[in-house]
């Protein structure tokens, strides 16, 4: 997302002062927002970057995890949030028994046989640490712009019915919106360079998490 740079001019006299007093953003919104949930059982995950998440392309975040049961497998995904009660999905990639997605990890000590060398172990204390990518769009029908997307860990296929080790991690994603004005000094800085003539730095402001969807 580019910055816009609009010229205003009431005159040039201290022009110099509006220069100093303007802040610049980059042409991506800058990733930042590191969040984390409990668990019901006292599980924690944590998510590297959770807000202004670009809609339109794909960000790589790094999820931690620890004080899981290692005697149940589970699955790490970027899922469509149902509700409390209610697994955490779709989820991109699907329940990835085979590895070959990336888009979700599967953690068990004790796989099914077809699963062995394809489930990551648990660390020390019931811990993990994974990347994934995720995106505005979590398929065709969910944009995660208007609907409530998570990082999510649940019970992986063997133990499907298992709500205990839901985990959701709320993203929010940039989609645009009012441009704000960005200044170094705040609103006396504002009205100091717009005063003495300037330009104005504009960018998109960031959406909050969406709020789930009937």
């Amino acid at each position: 997302m580019r910055a816009l740079r609009i010229p205003v001019r009431f005159g040039a006299a201290a022009s110099a002062v509006a220069a100093g007093l303007l802040l610049t953003t980059p042409a991506t919104p800058a990733l930042a927002g590191t969040a984390s949930a409990n668990g019901p059982e006292g599980q924690t995950v944590t998510v590297s970057e959770t807000t202004g998440l670009p809609a339109g392309g794909s960000t790589t975040v790094t999820v931690t995890g620890h004080g899981f049961d290692t005697g149940k497998g589970i699955y790490v995904a970027f899922c469509k949030d149902n509700g409390p009660g209610e697994a955490p999905s779709p989820c991109g990639g699907g329940a990835d028994t085979t590895g070959s997605t990336g888009a979700s990890h599967w953690i068990s000590d004790d796989p099914p046989p077809y699963g062995k060398g394809l489930a990551e172990k648990y660390g020390a204390d019931g811990s993990f640490e994974v990347t994934l990518s995720v995106t505005g769009a979590l398929n065709d029908t969910v944009d995660c712009a208007e609907t409530r997307c998570v990082v999510a860990t649940r019970a992986d296929h063997t133990r499907g019915q298992d709500r205990t080790q839901d985990v959701r991690v709320p993203l929010a994603f940039d989609e645009g919106g009012a441009p704000a004005v960005v200044w170094a000094g705040g609103a006396a800085a504002a009205v100091a360079a717009v005063a003495a003539g300037g330009v104005l730095v504009l960018r998109r402001r960031r959406n909050s998490p969406a709020e789930p969807t009937p």
